[in-house]
């Protein structure tokens, strides 16, 4: 007879206690809703110096000797085999671990010193060179990892295992967005010139891994629909698809108050946001605002979309919109083969409108606060990869030194930051590990890396990850 009066209470209690806990959740799930950090207080303990991230991300391997790092000493050992000493027992991929010698291959085409510092820059890239002053090269940067892989991994979410979350969902998560009507994290990709089709890249290295979804990178791609699925239904007007999202909606936050479940409210955004972007989008793809000077700033090849020119025109026009944290992939710079062939053009695909990006951000005031990161995963061999001279040699993976550029936000312009050895094979001055890079990258946002956390499986994971990092103080202006 009790029974129904029993089951009434223990639902009222089981319901009392979602109710209690649903009153705090209902804060969480509405930042969760408005894409903002749990507190980004937490995590904002430094003066930022930029409002955003450009990340220019060469895959593949861009090589270090022959873009920024000749030396004069090269010219005197080409065609001499790499000292076992200088090796050191090091390892080499199995590509070329099985080559009866190492002989050693000098940049192949000449440089010149440029910029204030004198940094030594290829005339592979000659518009590169003319930014010299505004860029500052980091010739130290290295990774244990030796396979594209890893190593790729490691670059874009601080670990070489699968599963964590990318460092534009890290900014995401601890900045939130500046635009309600774009995404905080934008990914545009191309594929160059150089080795075509090359090694491929996968969507974990934007992803949000265990952060909440809605951190996740979203794709801005060529053609006529450049963020997928996000058109409309043949037949469906605007007003209809309104009035279905707020039935939608209603539906998902009842459930999300219900199962305390954030990823429900995290869809209902994404579906919000996806509805601000179908006028978003076209507005921002449109080039016929630019002027015939901007355009041809950037090259022939930025009327093309889905081209690098294009997606660095594109990152800028992202970047005045307030988009927090803005990366392209462009695939092509794995020069294992046919080097003498490959680089030059992938040079040229990369080159003017990297530079340009840089000219334009400037010109419109944007450097100032926008941080820009030109780099790859690793660098190459200073060796040739099969026989030295031939039109089909190489070069091999190399993660003990490498090279990267960096510009804006603060950083110091016309400034070289550390050493490697005689044959570009070894550190000798001021070792930059990818976590000292990632780090530094949110010490330019106001962010203490030690301080971004998010606790998963009883861990608290962060972007730079679980070994010493340090932010690379010398190079801020």
């Amino acid at each position: 007879m009790n029974a129904p009066l029993l089951l009434d209470r223990r639902a009222f209690l089981g319901r009392s206690a979602c109710g209690l806990g649903g009153i705090a959740l209902q804060s969480l799930l509405a930042q969760a809703a408005r894409g903002e950090s749990p507190n980004p207080e937490l995590f904002r303990t430094i003066a930022p110096k930029a409002k955003r991230v450009i990340f220019l991300f060469q895959s593949g391997g861009p090589s270090h000797m022959d873009l920024f790092d000749g030396k004069d000493s090269l010219d005197k050992l080409h065609g001499t085999n790499l000292p076992d000493s200088v090796r050191s027992g090091q390892r080499v991929t199995g590509m070329t671990s099985g080559q009866s010698s190492f002989p050693v291959l000098k940049p192949i085409a000449p440089g010149k010193r440029c910029g204030p510092s004198g940094v030594w820059i290829s005339d592979l890239l000659p518009w590169t060179q003319k930014i010299a002053g505004d860029i500052c090269v980091i010739r130290s940067m290295h990774t244990e990892a030796i396979n594209h892989d890893p190593a790729i991994t490691l670059a874009n979410t601080g670990s070489m295992q699968l599963g964590h979350a990318s460092a534009g969902a890290w900014v995401s998560y601890g900045l939130g967005s500046e635009n309600e009507n774009f995404p905080a994290y934008m990914v545009l990709i191309s594929q160059g010139t150089g080795k075509n089709p090359d090694q491929p890249i996968f969507s974990r290295l934007w992803g949000s891994g265990y952060l909440p979804s809605q951190h996740q990178g979203v794709i801005l791609g060529a053609g006529r629909e450049p963020v997928l699925y996000l058109d409309n239904p043949n037949g469906v007007t605007r007003n209809q698809r309104r009035a279905t999202l707020d039935d939608l909606a209603a539906l998902n936050q009842r459930y999300a108050t219900e199962a305390a479940d954030p990823e429900t409210i995290a869809r209902i955004r994404q579906y919000e946001m996806a509805f601000r972007m179908q006028a978003s989008v076209p507005e921002l793809t449109d080039l016929s605002a630019e002027s015939a000077e901007t355009l041809e700033l950037y090259g022939p090849e930025v009327r093309k979309p889905g081209t690098y020119a294009a997606n660095c025109l594109l990152a800028r026009r992202l970047a005045e919109r307030d988009v927090r944290f803005i990366q392209l992939f462009h695939r092509g710079w794995d020069q294992h083969i046919a080097i003498t062939r490959q680089l030059p053009n992938q040079c040229r695909d990369t080159d003017q409108p990297s530079a340009a990006l840089v000219m334009d951000l400037k010109r419109r005031g944007l450097l100032d606060d926008t941080l820009v990161i030109w780099g790859g995963e690793f660098g190459r061999t200073i060796y040739s990869q099969g026989t030295l001279g031939s039109a089909s040699s190489g070069r091999d993976h190399h993660g003990r030194c490498f090279s990267i550029w960096m510009a804006g936000a603060g950083i110091k312009a016309g400034y070289v930051h550390g050493e490697t050895d005689d044959f570009c094979w070894n550190i000798t001055k001021n070792p930059v590990h990818l976590r000292d890079l990632h780090a530094t990258m949110l010490e330019r946002l106001g962010i203490d890396h030690n301080r971004l956390v998010y606790t998963f499986r009883g861990l608290d994971q962060k972007l730079t990850g679980v070994e010493p990092a340090k932010v690379v103080t010398e190079i801020l202006g």
